[in-house]
């Protein structure tokens, strides 16, 4: 295929999997927008995690609130799971790979905290021992996911939120991912600072 045509193409495709998104995650990226939030102004923090590119996400997102998004303001407590490879490593070595975030959560989380999963398949083992954590813990779960959300969405209880992106493309699920942190983000800021 032509370089342009193909191009056209992705972008395309990604348009429409926005378009064929919004309807189904917009109630549910707006429900969990009011869950950080509140969690944020009650003392709470948000702790993130995934894997490959939603490890970069989980730290994108961290870093938009921790940093700013696009308005100033202070610095929200938000800590990325993914970013200690001392810990990662350590954990992954002396114990399994699975246990790397879940490790973490027990350590780092407290009750009414948010746990933010990000993941395309909803069947990393590593995600899933995080979420027994978390709900170990008593603190609460927002899982961005995609398909048919997984082993994930299974474990989703009522206090927890998933904002599950429909298709079966991980690179297009990945992208409505972006917008949809992007959507956390502002309305957080929203939320907080009118």
């Amino acid at each position: 295929m032509n370089p342009i045509k193909q191009i056209e193409k992705s972008f395309a495709d990604s348009i429409q999997a926005k378009q064929d998104a919004l309807s189904v995650i917009a109630g549910p990226i707006s429900d969990a927008a009011l869950l950080m939030t509140s969690s944020l102004l009650a003392g709470n923090k948000i702790l993130s995690c995934g894997n490959g590119g939603s490890a970069a996400d989980a730290q994108h997102f961290s870093s938009e609130l921790l940093n700013r998004f696009e308005r100033e303001r202070q610095p929200l407590p938000a800590i990325a799971l993914t970013t200690d490879s001392s810990t990662l490593t350590s954990i992954a070595n002396d114990y399994d790979y699975s246990l790397i975030f879940s490790k973490q959560v027990r350590a780092l989380s407290q009750a009414d905290d948010i746990l933010f999963i990000i993941t395309t398949s909803g069947g990393s083992a590593n995600i899933v021992q995080a979420m027994h954590a978390a709900h170990e813990r008593n603190a609460r779960i927002v899982a961005l996911t995609g398909r048919d959300g997984g082993e994930v969405g299974a474990l989703i209880q009522k206090n927890d939120i998933e904002i599950r992106v429909p298709g079966s493309s991980t690179a297009r699920i990945q992208e409505v991912h972006l917008l949809v942190l992007h959507c956390l983000c502002e309305l957080i800021d929203q939320q907080l600072l009118g």
